[in-house]
């Protein structure tokens, strides 16, 4: 019988599991995957920490796995700050969003590489949502950023509200929530120098998430607003 083969993976989130274990949420190529750690206060408790590039050998068949042998795969990023609380509201988005065992390996990739960029102090907005973008539209729930439901091209003078399920309407009288053609329009381009892209950006994206996250609220947004 051949050997496991090990696999790609980041650590999201761990709880105490028994005794001596840990139960570790994971991203992998092959999707989110949940798995027992055995030994959990040893040297595998230590090496699987979020934001830890590791080569994990994952055991069983059914929706628990077991893990196997582990070791790091490359630099961890090292986040402080708000870039910490940024690493942790992405692995917390994974968790909600992305289904057990959904093979993803464009959102792994990004994720990998958004981590990067966090780690080089690159700035924050801009990452952050183009991951919630790229993890919508990898999951299905994409929709056009210059075109509206009616498959016509934005105008940049047009005002626009989200229609989660459809995508963007026209509207011509004035309402809470609306988006500015201009704004939109910059967005697709992702042109963040634009003035107030990315402010709507961050609007846009609380209201395509909230349908998807069922009315419970991420945690790890709270971290941003502690003094």
């Amino acid at each position: 019988m051949s050997a496991p083969i090990g696999q790609l993976a980041y650590v999201l989130h761990s709880r105490a599991y028994r005794e001596n274990s840990a139960l570790v949420d994971f991203l992998t190529p092959q999707g989110r995957l949940r798995a027992v750690l055995r030994s959990a206060r040893g040297k595998a408790g230590t090496l699987a920490r979020p934001f830890v590039p590791l080569e994990i050998e994952f055991r069983g068949r059914g929706e628990l796995k077991n893990v196997g042998r582990m070791e790091a795969s490359g630099v961890a990023s090292w986040l402080v700050g708000e870039a910490l609380f940024s690493g942790l509201y992405l692995n917390e988005l994974i968790i909600r969003l992305l289904p057990a065992e959904d093979p993803h390996p464009a959102v792994f990739a990004h994720y990998a590489a958004t981590l990067l960029a966090l780690a080089e102090g690159r700035p924050l907005e801009p990452l952050l949502r183009s991951f919630e973008w790229r993890l919508l539209d990898d999951l299905g729930y994409g929709f056009a950023l210059d075109m509206d439901i009616n498959g016509e091209p934005l105008a940049s003078d047009g005002m626009y509200r989200l229609q989660v399920d459809a995508g963007l309407e026209r509207v011509y009288l004035l309402q809470p929530g609306l988006f500015q053609g201009v704004e939109l329009l910059a967005m697709a381009e992702a042109d963040w120098s634009a003035p107030g892209a990315l402010s709507a950006a961050k609007r846009l994206m609380r209201q395509a998430l909230a349908v998807h996250l069922g009315g419970r609220p991420l945690v790890s947004r709270e971290l941003f607003r502690k003094p």
